[in-house]
């Protein structure tokens, strides 16, 4: 009996979906006021957040926003138009893709629009129906998404785990032989959520063994990580063997788009066959200009990746002192895990946001497993060593209560609390 879709729709929202009649303005979709930075207002208060991927604080330094302004103001957001195919190209571009893939070790790159849907697409079009990918379990939502778009058949090994990398490689290796294709094995550089770094010098090292290629989503790497802030592979100086670093600017650059990197006939392939920049607008001259300026900034300001992990290293050497549960973290990205439900994990975000001023995000079951809680905190280099002392003391607080039983509650109505 065939269904209408949207009866279909409206009877199962969805595993978030499923709470938008409460949490829709404060869980889901919440609006941040002020200038981006540590001190913003949320609901009506003013909050100290720790929710931004602002990781240096580019996005209100003077200079990117001079850059970004006297780039709108010249060129509008409708330059260039079209695609950079047919006509959307520019000098502004071509120098930009070149200086980003220079600087962090690849001979090529190419400007894409967008970070999610050019990972997506990378996907795509390294990958034929005969290959076959081999991809870390937790990988981002973008590489689900691309290996859904790509006819290669597909493995998952289990999280950071060799042993269960090499197995599932043997397997793609054989299927590979078999069908004449090759064999990509796709990672991240930093996994966003928790924090941990993809093991980029063991995968490595299994190319010894067997022959196949790297792909790497370095989204949280680049800016943070490495001794010059050129991303992870830089961090376990193997970026000559990872063969294609996939950079988004919505992290440290502050802005949108990214830079796909890797041996000149890779990225010219690339250039002709990703439909995701094949039929849609080149990315906007005043964010092009604005990019390139960030990347000046990185390259010729270290003491910005300096201050991050001053940030960094008090946040989480001051949580560990205190014993709190980090996990396996060794990036900015600072994970505090708790036990408890989703009604605790929400008691516990209002309590923060309402009371102590505290915005960060949390994180619940599906995303990690039943019963646990994580409250996942982003340091930036517009932080202060004050701030760091605060939400210490706040977090120190707030476990005591969940520890005792105070947020055992049901799930509060949030219109108590969100103001028109």
């Amino acid at each position: 009996m065939i269904k209408d879709i949207f009866e279909r729709i409206k009877a199962t929202p969805g595993p978030l979906g499923q709470y938008q009649g409460i949490g829709d303005g404060y869980f889901m979709f919440p609006r941040l006021v002020g200038e981006i930075g540590p001190e913003m207002e949320f609901n009506g208060k003013p909050v100290l957040n720790w929710s931004l991927n602002n990781y240096l604080g580019l996005a209100n330094h003077p200079e990117v926003r001079k850059a970004d302004a006297e780039a709108a103001a010249q060129y509008g957001l409708g330059a260039p138009m079209g695609a950079r195919m047919m006509s959307g190209n520019t000098d502004h571009h071509i120098k930009f893709e070149k200086d980003f893939s220079e600087f962090i070790g690849k001979p090529a790159g190419l400007c894409l629009n967008f970070g999610y849907m050019g990972m997506i697409s990378i996907i795509d079009v390294l990958t034929s129906r005969r290959d076959v990918i081999v991809y870390d379990s937790e990988s981002h939502a973008c590489i689900l998404d691309g290996m859904r778009l790509s006819l290669a058949k597909r493995f998952a090994f289990a999280h950071n785990d060799m042993v269960s990398l090499e197995k599932q490689l043997n397997h793609a290796c054989k299927l590979a032989d078999e069908q004449g294709g090759g064999v990509l094995v796709i990672t991240e550089g930093v996994f966003g959520m928790a924090g941990d770094l993809g093991h980029l010098a063991d995968i490595v090292e299994l190319k010894k063994k067997y022959p196949f290629r790297i792909l790497i989503d370095d989204a949280h790497g680049f800016g943070t990580m490495g001794a010059t802030g050129r991303g992870t592979a830089e961090h376990y100086g193997v970026t000559d063997e990872i063969d294609v670093i996939f950079d988004a600017f919505a992290k440290s650059m502050a802005s949108i788009g990214g830079v796909v990197s890797s041996e000149p006939e890779i990225i010219d392939h690339l250039k002709c066959n990703m439909r995701s920049q094949i039929y849609a607008k080149s990315l906007p001259l005043p964010l092009v200009i604005g990019n390139q300026k960030r990347l000046d900034l990185i390259k010729s300001h270290p003491e910005l990746k300096d201050k991050l992990w001053t940030i960094v290293n008090a946040l989480q050497d001051g949580f560990r002192a205190e014993g709190f549960n980090m996990g396996a973290t060794e990036s900015p990205v600072t994970p505090i895990y708790f036990e408890g439900g989703v009604n605790e994990g929400t008691n516990v975000v209002v309590d923060l946001r309402e009371n102590y001023g505290i915005f960060c995000s949390i994180v619940t079951y599906p995303v990690i497993p039943k019963g646990q809680l994580m409250l996942r905190i982003i340091p930036t280099a517009s932080h202060t060593l004050e701030q760091v002392d605060r939400t210490i003391q706040v977090f120190k607080e707030v476990k005591k209560k969940l520890d005792s039983g105070y947020y055992a509650g049901g799930i509060q109505d949030m219109n108590v609390f969100k103001k028109a």
